[in-house]
C-alpha cells in the first residue's frame, strides 16, 4: 500500500490530471492527505471504454459521480435510471446501462406469469432509453422457484420474442446480466454463461446480449478469459468486482484484471467494462482512490 499524500502533493496530481479539481471544488476530496494516488498520472490509453455501477456509489449524489467520473477521464455511469438521465446530459456523462423496465431481480423473463408486465414496462422504457440516445438495456431471467431449465429456456423466449422486435426498431440492445446462485442471488437462472448463450442462439437477434459479470461467473464457473475469447459475440457488457468479497480488483483477490482487461481489448469489444466493486475505505477520498486504482488496472 501507498503511503497518503500531502496536500501539497495531492494539489500537483490534482494540477497533473490525476483526479480532476471539480472532485475536489465538489467537496468529495477533503482537505486533509487523500488515500494512496492512482498508479499511473495523465489520460486513460482510450482501448477500453470505462464505466462505474451507480449503486456502487450511492453515497455521492448524481452529480457528485459524474463530477468524479469526469476527473478520472471517463464519462459513463451503469444502472441509471430516467430519473437521473437530466442530470448526466448535463455533464456530459453516458447511461452506459439504463434500468427501471425490470420488476426486480427474481421476477424475470423465465416466468410467463410476469410477461405481460414486464413486456408492458419493457416496451415503455426501450422508447425512453432510445429517444434519450441510449443503447443498453439491462434485463433479468429471475429465479427458478422449481422450473426445469430447459422450460425456463422457452418461456424466456417467449416473453423476450414480444419485445426484441420493438428493441431492434428503436436501435436498444436488451442485456441480460448472469449472476451466481452460489454466494449471492440463490435459484437465478442465468447463473452461467451455457444456459444464457443458448437462449441468445434461440433469440438470434443482435438487439439481446448478455451482460457478463466476471465477478459472478469467476464464482460460478472461473476460465474467464477462455470463455470471453470463445464467446464475445453473446456479451454486449462486462462488469468487474474482486474475488471473494466483491470488493477492490487490486493484487488482495483472486482475478487478474489486467490480463481479463486485455483480452477485452484484444477481441475488439467496444462496449463498456463497468466497475461494480463495493469500496472498502471508510473515508470519501479512500473510495475516490479505490475507483481510480480500478480505472488504471484496467487500462490496457
Amino acid at each position: 500500500m501507498k503511503p497518503q499524500l500531502p496536500r501539497r502533493e495531492l494539489l500537483k496530481q490534482l494540477a497533473a490530471g490525476a483526479i480532476g479539481a471539480s472532485v475536489l471544488g465538489s467537496g468529495l476530496l477533503l482537505s486533509g492527505a487523500a488515500a494512496a494516488a492512482p498508479a499511473t498520472a495523465g489520460p486513460l490509453k482510450g482501448n477500453i471504454r470505462h464505466s462505474v455501477s451507480r449503486w456502487t456509489y450511492g453515497d455521492l449524489s448524481i452529480e457528485e459521480l459524474c463530477l468524479l467520473v469526469k476527473s478520472l477521464g471517463f464519462t459513463a455511469i451503469d444502472l441509471v435510471g430516467p430519473e437521473d438521465w437530466p442530470m448526466l446530459k448535463k455533464h456530459g456523462v453516458d447511461s452506459s446501462m439504463c434500468n427501471g423496465a425490470e420488476l426486480n431481480l427474481v421476477d424475470g423473463w423465465s416466468d410467463p406469469k410476469f410477461h405481460p408486465e414486464l413486456i408492458k414496462r419493457y416496451l415503455t422504457h426501450i422508447d425512453l432509453v432510445a429517444e434519450a440516445g441510449y443503447k443498453n438495456l439491462i434485463c433479468f431471467s429471475g429465479n427458478a422457484r422449481g422450473m426445469d431449465r430447459e422450460t425456463a429456456l422457452q418461456n424466456a423466449v417467449t416473453g423476450l420474442k414480444q419485445i426484441l422486435p420493438h428493441a431492434e426498431k428503436r436501435g436498444v440492445v436488451l442485456q441480460m446480466e448472469l449472476f451466481n446462485s452460489k454466494v449471492d442471488h440463490p435459484d437465478y437462472l442465468a447463473d452461467g454463461s451455457a444456459w444464457a448463450i443458448e437462449l441468445c442462439k434461440r433469440l438470434n437477434s443482435q438487439n439481446f446480449k448478455l451482460l457478463y459479470d466476471i465477478y459472478h461467473m469467476q464464482i460460478m464457473e472461473g476460465d474467464i478469459i477462455r470463455t470471453i475469447k470463445d464467446n464475445h459475440q453473446y456479451f454486449g457488457h462486462y462488469h468487474t468486482a474482486g474475488v471473494p468479497g466483491r470488493h477492490e480488483i487490486d493484487d488482495s483477490q483472486e482475478l487478474n484484471y489486467v490480463a481479463i482487461a486485455k483480452a477485452i481489448r484484444d477481441i475488439g469489444f467496444t462496449g463498456y467494462l463497468a466497475q461494480e466493486f463495493v469500496p472498502t475505505p471508510k473515508t470519501k477520498e479512500g473510495r475516490v482512490q479505490s475507483l481510480a486504482q480500478a480505472i488504471r488496472i484496467c487500462d490496457v
